[in-house]
């Protein structure tokens, strides 16, 4: 949570030293992929990264077991991410943490990632969802191509528009530092739609279509048969 906000201080410093062009987004998204890198390639928690790994044992299993134990550790992630987003945003409010010719930036991506109604974060935040997951889903087989991996992805994230729940939530948080945004504001038309949004991506979209790819593979380990890639 907390160094995830190294996306939004990357992608800021981008946008305050680029010129005011239809193209710059294109380019400040690349900052974007900042704070990922560390976060995966340093094997930290990410709320968006269990949306696959936890729901597929939940789709194989169906017990409520499972499931709570699924909710439970979604519960205690998501809560530590937004606990550090919130010391991080905080942080970067302080008077001259950060050069003040950089702040204006700063608060512009923060309104330009947290724009938007209810309904509209809700339906962005969808690609972010599977975007996240699909990254999972592929470091695997990446191998030395993991780096270029999360690069393209999570740039995309960003270009697109995407909105995702915890990078997002430094970027509220600094608007709400800022008295710009409220903090009802900030949970209700920002992080619950968002966070709607980015389990319905990485769960009923992404998450559903790999089950199809695994489940006789699953199925078969659970019926006592050697997997496929043993046999």
């Amino acid at each position: 949570g907390i160094l995830i906000s190294l996306s939004v201080i990357a992608q800021a410093s981008l946008h305050a030293r680029l010129p005011d062009e239809d193209w710059r987004i294109l380019v400040e998204s690349l900052g974007y992929s900042a704070g990922f890198m560390v976060v995966i390639f340093g094997r930290m928690q990410l709320f968006t990264e269990n949306t696959i790994t936890t729901v597929l044992p939940v789709v194989a299993d169906r017990s409520l077991t499972c499931l709570l134990k699924m909710l439970r550790l979604w519960a205690i992630v998501l809560a530590s991410n937004v606990l550090g987003c919130a010391i991080a945003s905080g942080f970067l409010s302080i008077p001259h943490v950060i050069p003040d010719e950089m702040t204006d930036s700063l608060l512009a991506v923060a309104r330009h990632a947290t724009d938007g109604d209810m309904g509209q974060n809700f339906y962005r935040a969808m690609p972010a969802g599977i975007i996240i997951a699909a990254v999972v889903w592929i470091m695997p087989a990446a191998q030395g191509s993991s780096f270029l991996v999360i690069l393209a992805m999570t740039w995309l994230l960003a270009a697109s528009g995407s909105a995702h729940v915890v990078a997002g939530s430094v970027e509220a948080g600094l608007l709400v530092w800022a008295g710009q945004m409220s903090l009802a504001e900030a949970f209700s038309r920002f992080f619950l739609p968002v966070l709607a949004g980015n389990v319905a991506g990485g769960t009923a979209v992404f998450t559903l279509l790999t089950w199809g790819q695994v489940k006789n593979e699953v199925t078969g380990e659970q019926d006592g048969a050697a997997p496929a890639s043993d046999r």
